[in-house]
Order: C-alpha cells, then sequence, then structure tokens
C-alpha cells in the first residue's frame, strides 16, 4: 500500500496580497522530516521520498502526496464546514429578537446601534472566485464584522488550483483534484502519486487563489488573486525504514517482561 505524505501550504494571506507575493509570505511543512526532508517551516521546502525498493530489493509501489492549504491567523481549521453560515444565521435571530423589543425602548439608538452589529456585512463572491456564493465576513475569533474596513476580518482558506513545473514535465508526479468530506478545503484536495523509481530532485508549482475584500459600487466582494509557489521533491532508492528500530521492514522489537 502506497504510503500516505502530506506537505502543509501555510499561507500569510494578509501579507501575500499586501506584496502581490507568496514569496516570505508561505511556510510550507511535511511529515517527512524524520526521513530527510530539509526547510521545514520556511518557504523553501525539500520533501524527502524514499521507497524505490524495499529492504529486500524487491520494487516498492509508488507514494502518494497530499497538499492541504491552510490561512494564518484565520479561523481555525478545526471547526465545522458550516461555522461561518451557523454564525451568520444566529446574528440575523439576534438582531430580530432586538428588534421586536425595540418599540418598547424608551431610546432606541443604542438599540439601532447593536442591531447593525449584530447584522454584519454580507460578502458576495466574485468572478472566478472559487469560494462560496455569498455569507457574512467573520472577524478572526469568529464575530460578524459590520465594517470590514474597518476590523480585523478572517480570509477565507486559500484553493490551491493547479499543481505544474518540473515533477509533472518529467512525469514523476500525476497530480489530480479529488474530492472528500474534508473540513478545510470544502471537499476539494489536490493529490498525486510520485514514481519512486526514478531518483533526483524535481520542483513543483502550486497554484494558489487567495481572496482579498474590496469594496465594488457600495457592495463588498471576495476579489480572487492567483500566485504561485514553489517546493521541491527529493526522491532516493534508499528503502524504506522502520521508524522504531531505524531497520529494514520486519517484526517490531518485544522486551521480555520481568
Amino acid at each position: 500500500m502506497p504510503q500516505q505524505l502530506a506537505v502543509i501550504v501555510l499561507v500569510d494571506v494578509g501579507n501575500a496580497l499586501e506584496s502581490g507575493s507568496l514569496k516570505d509570505n508561505t511556510y510550507l511543512f511535511d511529515n517527512m522530516k524524520l526521513h530527510g526532508s530539509e526547510g521545514q517551516g520556511t518557504g523553501d521546502l525539500v520533501t524527502a521520498i524514499h521507497g524505490s525498493y524495499w529492504a529486500d530489493g524487491s520494487q516498492a509501489s509508488e507514494q502518494v502526496l497530499n497538499w492541504l492549504p491552510y490561512s494564518l491567523g484565520s479561523l481555525p481549521p478545526t471547526v465545522p464546514r458550516g461555522y461561518q453560515a451557523e454564525r451568520a444565521r444566529q446574528s440575523d435571530a439576534q438582531a430580530l429578537a432586538d428588534l421586536a423589543g425595540l418599540a418598547a425602548a424608551p431610546d432606541g439608538t443604542a438599540d439601532l446601534d447593536r442591531i447593525r452589529r449584530n447584522v454584519g456585512s454580507r460578502v458576495r463572491s466574485g468572478a472566478r472566485a472559487r469560494t462560496s456564493g455569498e455569507g457574512k465576513v467573520l472577524d478572526v475569533r469568529g464575530r460578524v464584522v459590520h465594517d470590514p474596513g474597518a476590523a480585523a476580518h478572517a480570509y477565507p482558506t486559500p484553493v490551491i488550483t493547479d499543481i505544474t513545473g518540473e515533477a509533472v514535465d518529467e512525469k514523476i508526479i500525476y497530480p489530480a483534484q479529488y474530492g472528500s468530506p474534508d473540513l478545510v478545503t470544502d471537499g476539494w484536495y489536490w493529490s498525486a502519486s510520485i514514481d519512486t523509481s526514478r531518483p533526483g530532485t524535481y520542483a513543483c508549482t502550486m497554484h494558489v487563489q487567495l481572496h482579498d475584500l474590496v469594496q465594488r459600487r457600495g457592495q463588498w466582494t471576495w476579489e480572487p488573486v492567483d500566485l504561485t509557489c514553489e517546493s521541491r521533491l527529493r526522491i532516493t532508492t534508499e528503502p524504506r525504514r522502520n521508524a522504531f528500530t531505524k531497520a529494514g521492514t520486519g517484526y517490531l522489537p518485544i522486551a521480555p517482561q520481568a
């Protein structure tokens, strides 16, 4: 069975949008550090991929690599997928409840301000944006934002739209987009099988779509911004090793009981 490898693409969306580049605004991690990956937590990750042959010299199966994008300083990816929609419904319900008691209040100014904050600002997706259609913008603590232009807001999760580069051109990896009940990527993620029989270092380019909150004709809109970043894959013919014994595949040692 192929081993599941993962590359975490952590993007500082706010700074990337301001500078117009993912350079110095992207932090890459993988789960192969103990196998020799280099550049963990930087924008220059080299993922170590072993497994061309088993310890007995026989041909190993291919590896599988997954790319998982995250947004730095946004809502945590562990919240349910419907969290933003649920918060929007809760704010609407609270605003209706406040309106019901507004007539009985001697001075409704404060109540109107509270209602205005609860209603929040609705944001739609701009052309080519790979985000959900329309919703309310939240801040980094999950609260509905009334004026996105004056408050810190949470950005949508970055979306990987394509994987290209030398590794694809040389047919080292075969990337494709797949669907699953994933909590981070709205059910879509990029994965690739890797030909481990051809050792070498190969570059791959990730095409990432970010979303900038702008005001167009009086409406707040998530405008798509397409950027790219690179990482490298280092494929070796070194056989896989047992993570416990640091030796070849085989039985785990069992200490004798006293």
